[in-house]
């Protein structure tokens, strides 16, 4: 028996090193930003990065000195008017290619999937081409609009419904339902969990966007915080390396929150579904 558990517990063992070193890899590059983020900005030109001067300061003098809260305010309505309208779009376009029978479904699923082969970049051009014929740029819209829906959102979750039982849409059927009423009081609480991951996975998505708001926007007034930041690491007078460290780290920690909840929800789920 002994002969049996030793290769396990010292296989377990080197499983165990190899994910710490992988996470300290991964984690190295966050940690010493958010650590120099507490520096002064003459202690990090010195390359002092083991000084004990650590104050808040460069966080108080972001939020003073730069228009931080602005990005962040208009990160936070692009992204969430993003997540819910692929929520919504997604959920209903997936319903529609499981519990809808009509003429060239199939085909019609496939033109969707054949979307996912084209890099955003390819659509760049016609896509600033038509917002700018609409009168868009430079406005909330331009950066939800493009976004309403997504291919890989509609596969998702066609995939998820397409596993619930038949049973429950011949007890709808014979309980009078309609069509609203069953996608609304029983597909989407019975698909919750990859609900909640798409809406992680289009908020992060909507967060991080660079290129294109970039090009469509101009003032801090719809400036996303992803642009926004480089636009103030690119201004002349912004050289406090401190301060820019704090901002960044201010950028990231939303996308934590985001993480760390989708997270909790989907251990839940699934906790849930082993319970069952």
């Amino acid at each position: 028996m002994d002969i049996v558990t030793k290769p396990k517990l010292s296989r377990r063992i080197w499983d165990y090193v190899l994910l710490t070193v992988l996470a300290v890899v991964v984690l190295a590059p966050f940690l010493i930003g958010l650590w120099t983020s507490f520096l002064p900005t003459m202690q990090i030109a010195k390359g002092n990065f083991l000084s004990t001067q650590v104050s808040f300061q460069n966080y108080i003098d972001a939020f003073a000195q730069t228009p931080i809260l602005r990005y962040l305010g208009n990160s936070l309505v692009i992204s969430t008017a993003t997540m819910i309208a692929q929520l919504l779009f997604c959920s209903m376009s997936a319903y529609a290619f499981v519990f809808l029978k009509f003429k060239g479904r199939k085909f019609l699923f496939g033109l969707f999937l054949a979307t996912m082969m084209l890099p955003f970049e390819a659509e760049i051009i016609p896509n600033f081409q038509t917002v700018k014929a609409l009168g868009l740029l430079n406005t909330y819209s331009v950066m939800v609009i493009p976004f309403l829906i997504s291919a890989f959102g509609v596969f998702m979750l066609r995939q998820s419904f397409m596993q619930m039982p038949i049973e429950l849409k011949e007890a709808a059927d014979i309980e009078g339902l309609g069509h609203f009423q069953f996608y609304w009081k029983m597909v989407l609480p019975y698909n919750r969990i990859p609900l909640m991951t798409l809406g992680a996975y289009s908020f992060l998505g909507a967060w991080n966007q660079y290129l294109w708001p970039m090009l469509t926007t101009f003032s801090n007034d719809f400036r996303p915080v992803q642009n926004g930041l480089r636009q103030l690491q690119s201004e002349e007078t912004f050289n406090d390396w401190g301060m820019i460290q704090a901002t960044a780290a201010i950028v990231v920690i939303p996308t934590l929150i985001v993480l760390f909840i989708g997270q909790h929800y989907f251990k839940s789920g699934v906790n849930e579904g082993a319970v069952k």
